[in-house]
Order: C-alpha cells, then sequence, then structure tokens
C-alpha cells in the first residue's frame, strides 16, 4: 500500500464516517496550493468552505498567531484579557453594528443568533413564553447541530437525528410572496443565507434580500443574515448583503474570520439586540480566547484595506465571463454564483459532480460536488490569475473541451 493508502485505511478504521473525502491526503499547503504525502500538489479551488479566504498559510495570519502563542492563549471569559475588547470593537466597527457574541464554530454561531432572536422576542418585542417562531428558506445550510438540522429539508442532515426542534418556519428561498405570509406576530426573526452555498451556490433574484429587509422592519422581526460562507470578501465585498444595499440587524460569522488559522465565530449586532443576555445565560470556554482574537483582528485589518474585496471582484469577472463560455458547450448546464464563487451544473451525460471531481484531482485540482450534478468553486482569494486559468483550463480538459 502506498502511504496514501495507508493513511486512509488507518483513518477509516478509527474515524466516524461523517465525510466522504477525495482520496488524497494533505501534508503542506501554501497560498492557493496544496502538497499531499507523496509530494503531488494541487490547486485548491476550495479554500476550506471559505475558511481560507485568505490563503493557506497566510504569512500576516501566521505572525498574529505565533506572536499571540507565545504570550497567553485561553483564559476563558472568566476573566478578561487584553486582545478581547480591541476584537469586538474593530469587529463591530466592521459590521456597521454595537456588539459582538464571539464563539467558535459556525453551527454554535447559528444556534447562539437563535437563542439572541428568541431572547429579543420575549423580552423586547413581547412574544409570548414558547410562541417564538423563526422564519428560514428550504434547501438551506446552517450547520448540522440538532437544533440546525431539524429546520433542514436535506434528508441525509435529517433522517434518523428525531426528535426535532419545534419553532421554525420553512418557505422556498427567493419567494417573498411565501415569506411575507410566513411572518406572523410570533415571528421573531428570518434566518437567511444571502446565497445558499450548500444548496450550490443560490444566488437569490435580484430585490428578494432588500424585500426581506423591508417586510422585517415593518413586521418588527430581526433579519439575521448567515453570512458564514459568503461573507467577509468572498462575493466581492465584505458582505454578500451589500450587494444589494441591504444592513441586516445580525450578522453570523465564522470561517474566514479565523483565517483558516484557528476556528472563530461571532454573532455581530446592535446593542438592543444582543443587550437582551444577562451574565450566565449564554458562553463558550474557549469564544474570544485571546488567540482567537489575535488571529481575527489580523484578518480584520487586512480587509479593511479592501485589497480582498478587489481581488474577489475582479477575478469574480474573470471566473463568471470564462464559465459563461463553458456554460455555452452543453457539459455545463447551468453557472450561478456572485464573486470568487460559482456552482457548476454540470450535464449528468457526462458525469455526477463527484465523478468530475475525482477527474480533476487526478488533473491537480481539488473541488467539492454537491447535491449530485454540481461542483463548487471557490479559491482562495490570493489565487493568482495565472493559476485560477490553469485550473479552468483542467476543467475544460475534463469535460473535453
Amino acid at each position: 500500500m502506498s502511504t496514501t493508502e495507508e493513511l486512509i485505511a488507518s483513518a477509516e478504521a478509527h474515524s466516524a464516517p461523517t465525510y466522504h473525502p477525495l482520496p488524497v491526503v494533505v501534508a503542506t499547503a501554501d497560498g492557493a496550493w496544496m502538497t499531499d504525502v507523496e509530494g503531488r500538489r494541487y490547486l485548491d479551488l476550495l479554500a476550506g468552505y471559505s475558511a481560507l479566504n485568505f490563503g493557506h498559510g497566510n504569512r500576516r495570519l501566521i505572525e498574529a498567531a505565533k506572536a499571540q502563542l507565545e504570550r497567553v492563549t485561553l483564559t476563558s471569559r472568566a476573566f478578561h484579557h487584553d486582545r478581547f475588547a480591541e476584537f469586538c470593537a474593530r469587529l463591530a466597527e466592521l459590521c456597521g453594528m454595537e456588539m459582538v457574541l464571539p464563539m467558535n464554530t459556525g453551527s454554535e454561531a447559528v444556534e447562539s443568533a437563535v437563542k439572541t432572536a428568541r431572547k429579543w422576542g420575549y423580552r423586547v418585542k413581547g412574544v409570548p413564553d414558547g410562541m417564538a417562531k423563526v422564519v428560514v428558506a428550504g434547501n438551506n445550510f446552517h450547520g448540522r447541530t440538532t437544533t440546525i438540522i431539524s429546520f433542514s429539508t436535506d434528508y441525509e442532515a435529517r433522517a434518523d437525528f428525531g426528535p426535532y426542534t419545534p419553532g421554525f418556519e420553512i418557505v422556498p428561498y427567493g419567494d417573498l410572496t411565501a415569506m411575507r405570509a410566513a411572518v406572523t406576530e410570533n415571528t421573531v426573526a428570518v434566518l437567511l443565507e444571502p446565497i445558499q452555498g450548500e444548496a450550490g451556490v443560490l444566488v437569490p433574484p435580484a430585490g428578494y434580500l432588500a424585500g426581506v429587509r423591508e417586510l422585517t422592519r415593518e413586521r418588527n422581526v430581526l433579519f439575521v443574515a448567515d453570512e458564514i460562507q459568503s461573507g467577509l470578501g468572498r462575493t466581492g465585498r465584505t458582505f454578500a448583503c451589500e450587494h444589494e444595499g441591504v444592513v441586516p440587524d445580525m450578522y453570523v460569522l465564522g470561517k474566514a474570520l479565523g483565517g483558516g488559522v484557528v476556528p472563530v465565530s461571532a454573532v455581530v449586532s446592535s446593542s438592543e439586540v444582543l443587550g437582551v443576555f444577562r451574565p450566565g445565560e449564554h458562553g463558550s470556554t474557549f469564544g474570544g480566547n485571546p488567540l482567537a482574537c489575535a488571529v481575527a483582528l489580523e484578518v480584520i485589518a487586512m480587509l479593511r484595506s479592501g485589497e480582498y474585496q478587489r481581488r474577489a471582484t475582479e477575478l469574480g469577472e474573470h471566473l463568471h465571463r470564462e464559465l459563461g463560455l463553458l456554460a455555452g458547450s452543453g457539459r455545463i448546464t447551468q453557472v450561478r454564483g456572485r464573486g470568487l464563487w460559482a456552482g457548476i451544473d454540470i450535464d449528468p451525460a457526462y458525469g455526477t459532480g463527484r465523478e468530475i471531481s475525482e477527474k480533476l484531482m487526478d488533473r491537480g485540482v481539488l473541488v467539492k460536488d454537491t447535491h449530485g450534478s454540481t461542483v463548487r468553486i471557490a479559491p482562495p482569494l490570493v489565487i493568482s490569475k495565472e493559476d485560477l486559468d490553469w485550473g479552468l483550463a483542467q476543467l475544460r480538459g475534463v469535460l473535453g473541451l
């Protein structure tokens, strides 16, 4: 057996089978490239589902982490530490908000947002106890905890995990009429992905997010934007909501906030909303720890420069122009996305998304399939145009173009 085969066999023997990764074992990575244990290089066109927006081994982020490692990594929130206040202030400023609730993973942040909305609904809006409702969209992906999969329409995510958490209403994504009908006096929040990533990089109809913003403001309901994948530069703006000039009541952030170095997530909102909490009602041992704050502060500083948003815009226009040409070939039936993010629907006659991903892997390109025939592309924002073009050339080769 090769080293790759041995390591994969060992992983399969000793880890729960919750993923079906491509048969490549990464050993090192730099920028937009990864190298496996056999020494073969691969172009990373997934970027850890946007967690690696700034590339592998980004020196600014690594140096920030190293410096903090030498000082203090964890105090828990039982004590103050000297990076916390600045992290909260800078992130709130980036979001145009006032307060931050730091957590670790995206799922934790979504759970925290749901708890926040319910608490706000009872204490501020005056919803009767136990009656709070949150409206969500079909085909959503917000995580895999018990509560989150309770409002998922993905059979694989839900099956055999009941009983499910009540309090959620699911409506079709992009349907304002259905959304309006679902919002009642007991609705405390509408929770949406501005672009649905796991569903295949689905961009809503023009005006949808603005319509949701108007509806929620009109009905005294919180608009919660899950920007865990779409935010922090991926679409060419700091937040995907900005493409429609929309500012939600609450941002849910994660992935790229930790720069691919440490898990960092957060709920960011106004003092009226996050101020509903009292000590002891919510928390996290590692949430807002010194190491996380140090790395996230560097991420925030990088985003404030606007460099990464500009790269995502410019390279994204090039990406979608090239993919649009491929879509005319008949082998690709549809291309969706915004910025450096695309969902590519492959004609089933040419293979499943998994088969196309495996063929690309053989050519030195790593992507991820979803929902049968769709391949997702989300390269690090630091990728060069030359490397991006090389990756697209491999896609053309796989499709016989």
